[in-house]
């Protein structure tokens, strides 16, 4: 994904605060000038993330930034303008496959909906899903989340700055793991783990207790929530794909059940300089199976033929990517703000990876025909 910055506003201009922050305090917000943090203080009761910390690189305050860093400036050539038409993805009803495990719904309906995840399999690897059972409400508090937590002061958000070694926490451009280049965007990540009793720890509603304090319960709450949903939605996305590829319904829940997922918030603040930068760089994804939520704003493109096609997004739908577990070929994607129209707004996209709970070995059926 790439993503190129929008032109920097204030804030409380950019993203108004959902319904729910709007009794929050002015003081909230950082009205400091912009600056980039050397790391912060560590913490005396965690050695071990005191050290991690000591060493990891500068933390660039975006919503701060007068200019582009030089870190961040990208080759001309990499960021210019994508004139190709829209992806034409499929928006396909797993709905009807829910409803088919109880020997209801629409069997026609059930075969279009294989007919159209073969499709994207055999091509791009992407398409759209609608009747995943996810609410409205659950998806519109997500991104709500996503928006109050990018808002804190930087010295706050720094309190889940993710250690070196981790893939949990909080991260400005990811300079801590690069020096060029660097991606204009802001990501919380943290884990989830797979859970199928009813006594499971709820580990995200830990991570943002322990992490950030009490008061950010109600908020791992919402994500707890969220992410069990999305297992959910991936358990259903892998079954269209056992049915799609030929194999026998439930042979993916051997491993993918009981796995641990990676959930990450990711926010592309306004840019004072666009046209020089990317919001994230080109890549393919690595795990079997990524659910993106986005908001209204959009960004993504897909690279298909040789083309950056960009991604439509559709109400009510999320985007899933096949990763590079079942896809061969391996789609490649990044998040760019290029059309202007994005430049001065601020896109926030919540990334659920799914891999399997153990590898899959060679010569281990993974598909049909075999």
């Amino acid at each position: 994904m790439v993503l190129q910055p929008a032109q920097q506003q204030q804030p409380s201009s950019q993203l108004p605060y959902p319904p729910h922050c709007s009794e929050r305090s002015p003081a909230a917000m950082d009205t400091a000038p912009p600056l980039v943090l050397s790391p912060s203080a560590p913490s005396i009761t965690d050695t071990s993330t005191a050290k991690a910390k000591q060493s990891a690189a500068p933390v660039f305050d975006l919503r701060r930034e007068p200019k582009i860093p030089a870190p961040f400036v990208w080759p001309h050539a990499e960021v210019r303008p994508t004139t190709a038409e829209e992806l034409g993805m499929p928006v396909v009803d797993v709905g009807v496959l829910r409803k088919s495990r109880n020997g209801g719904g629409d069997a026609a309906a059930l075969r279009r909906a294989v007919a159209q995840v073969a499709a994207a399999g055999a091509t791009h690897g992407f398409f759209q899903v609608s009747g995943h059972g996810v609410d409205a409400a659950l998806a519109r508090a997500a991104l709500d989340g996503a928006s109050d937590f990018f808002r804190m002061p930087l010295a706050d958000k720094q309190r889940a700055r993710r250690v070196q070694g981790t893939v949990s926490g909080y991260t400005s451009a990811h300079a801590d793991r690069f020096a060029t280049k660097l991606p204009w965007k802001e990501t919380l990540s943290f884990g989830f783990h797979g859970q199928d009793c009813a006594e499971a720890k709820p580990v995200v509603v830990d991570y943002f207790t322990s992490t950030l304090g009490q008061d950010f319960e109600p908020m791992g709450r919402v994500y707890q929530e969220y992410c069990e949903k999305m297992k959910e939605l991936s358990l259903t996305i892998m079954e269209l794909l056992e049915l799609s590829l030929g194999v026998e319904r439930g042979y993916y829940r051997e491993f993918f059940a009981d796995s641990s997922s990676i959930m990450r918030c990711n926010y592309y603040p306004p840019c004072p300089e666009p046209e020089r930068t990317l919001g994230t760089g080109p890549h393919c994804d690595p795990t079997a199976l990524t659910i993106l939520l986005q908001d209204d704003v959009g960004g993504l493109e897909v690279l298909v033929d040789g083309d950056w096609r960009p991604v439509r997004p559709v109400p009510g739908a999320m985007v899933i990517n096949i990763g590079d577990t079942f896809m061969g070929r391996g789609g490649v994607l990044f998040y760019p703000f290029r059309k202007a129209d994005r430049r001065s707004a601020c896109l926030r996209a919540l990334e659920f990876g799914a891999g399997p709970v153990r590898p899959i070995r060679g010569g281990e059926k993974i598909g049909g025909g075999g």
